[in-house]
């Protein structure tokens, strides 16, 4: 507690020395006083507390970790000291365009993928701390909402949807760790408050709206450079990071910038006709007022029926997208049976979110998929690196064609499971989930496929000083 204490005055000292002396905290350059100011702007302050006082708890709990526990922690802590530097050069510039702001991004970007590298391939020890902490960086995006119209959340319910995705691996690791190590339960703990009520309370303080840029400020923006964290300024040099992909879109634009966007693309392509000329002109009789089936007569059953129908349950947008060319998100599509993602690699991650009645098919090799409350939902995938989870989802189908070392059931009610024989050593993981159902491949290569319930009951006996448990077996059955 007191070596915690004295690192954090130290921190004031020395950001304050900075400051008197003409230097920018973190950085490697002298600064002009537009940055002092910045330095002293009250939701800077606010930042860098938030940094000592949550990612401080974090680091200490993966101190006594160690291992790959330290390194991700470590990438979490360089990752919100470079959205420091970016919300500094936010007050000093001008609102810039998508272009320019994907360039802005880009030293944030890489700090997240650099993240998520440490998740991929075979899986490593400590998976669900790795995971936790990757998902949980694209909370950090908040700083790229742009309007209404560009796509994301308002930065605070970002900061909230984004821990969600985030803590399915943390509530893993609290369950995993209950009555073992302390340390993994204190580094789970505090890498929820980061987010919850931490960063979430500081973007509705200072940036509900998105970041506050500066309309009197330069009017280009460019990338600060990327800021070591206080942990890589003790060793070595940092390791290089991965390629960069934009934080604005899943794949690079090809349109030139000479091609008009946006509405301008619409109001063009109207005016030249050719959005118009392919429509059936409206004849007399099938006007409204003219056709006799018609009538301005609601009659009873029509309206019993509009009052008897239930209200629709406000979702968020439909998505369907590569995000920072690692991660797949399909979220909240309804009815669609035609969802294919067909230009996929080991290194990605699908995670589908809020889809109900629609069928997602994965041609390729990836190396994690998750259902989240999903109902009525059917994928059909050909190989997995790591694990299939199914978490909170209700009547869902899954099929897999090739071979998937884990599948996880977590909260679900209703699960059907075609494996293939190439599957058929998948170690099947299920918890407080009812009415699972595997079907596996006869003996002849023509035969049906034979299906196999998963127990939902146990008997648990008390015997020789412990519990034995075995699985409830029905007579006939």
């Amino acid at each position: 507690m007191e070596e915690k204490l004295i690192q954090r005055l130290e921190s004031a000292v020395q950001r304050l020395e900075s400051l008197s002396s003409g230097f920018r905290y973190g950085s490697t350059g002298i600064s002009g006083d537009g940055d002092d100011n910045a330095q002293l702007d009250p939701s800077i302050s606010a930042y860098q507390d938030l940094i000592d006082q949550f990612v401080g708890r974090i680091l200490s709990a993966a101190e006594n970790i160690g291992g790959n526990v330290l390194e991700a922690t470590k990438v979490l802590e360089e990752a919100f000291c470079v959205q420091k530097e970016l919300l500094i050069k936010v007050k000093q510039c001008q609102k810039p365009d998508l272009e320019a702001l994907a360039g802005f991004l880009k030293p944030l970007n890489e700090v997240i993928m650099k993240a998520n590298a440490l998740t991929e391939g075979k899986r490593p020890d400590n998976f669900n701390h790795l995971k936790a902490a990757a998902d949980s960086l694209t909370a950090l995006a908040w700083i790229a909402y742009s309007g209404k119209d560009c796509g994301m959340s308002l930065p605070i319910a970002h900061v909230e949807e984004s821990w969600n995705m985030a803590e399915f691996y943390s509530n893993k690791i609290l369950v995993e760790f209950k009555s073992k190590d302390p340390n993994h339960l204190e580094w789970a703990k505090a890498l929820k408050d980061l987010y919850l009520p931490g960063l979430r309370d500081y973007v509705k303080s200072f940036h509900p709206l998105g970041p506050a840029w500066n309309p009197t400020g330069k009017a280009t923006v460019s990338a600060p450079a990327s800021v070591p964290s206080k942990a890589q300024s003790k060793g070595g040099p940092a390791s290089p990071p991965p390629p960069a992909a934009s934080l604005l879109s899943a794949e690079p634009s090809k349109a030139s910038s000479s091609q008009p966007k946006g509405m301008s693309a619409v109001f063009q392509e109207i005016s030249s006709g050719s959005v118009t000329s392919g429509l059936r002109k409206v004849t007399d009789d099938m006007k409204s007022k003219n056709r006799a089936d018609r009538s301005g007569v609601v009659n009873s059953n029509e309206k019993e029926s509009r009052i008897s129908s239930p209200s629709v349950t406000k979702v968020g947008p439909a998505k369907f997208e590569l995000q920072m060319g690692r991660k797949w998100v399909v979220e909240n599509q309804v009815g669609r049976k035609d969802l294919v993602i067909d230009e996929c690699d080991s290194k990605q991650t699908v995670y589908v979110y809020g889809c109900k009645d629609s069928v997602l098919q994965i041609k390729g090799k990836v190396n994690n998929i998750t259902l989240d409350k999903c109902s009525k939902m059917g994928t059909v995938f050909t190989d997995v690196v790591a694990a299939f989870e199914i978490v909170n989802c209700t009547g869902v189908e899954v099929q897999c064609q090739g071979s998937a070392p884990t599948v996880s059931v977590d909260n679900t009610s209703g699960c059907q499971l075609y494996l293939s024989k190439d599957s058929l050593g998948t170690s099947i993981t299920t918890a407080k989930s009812s009415e699972i159902n595997v079907l596996v491949p006869g003996d002849s290569p023509d035969g049906d496929l034979v299906e196999h319930a998963l127990p939902q009951q146990f008997v648990n006996v008390y015997k020789d000083g412990q519990f034995i448990t075995t699985p409830v077996s029905h007579s006939g059955a």
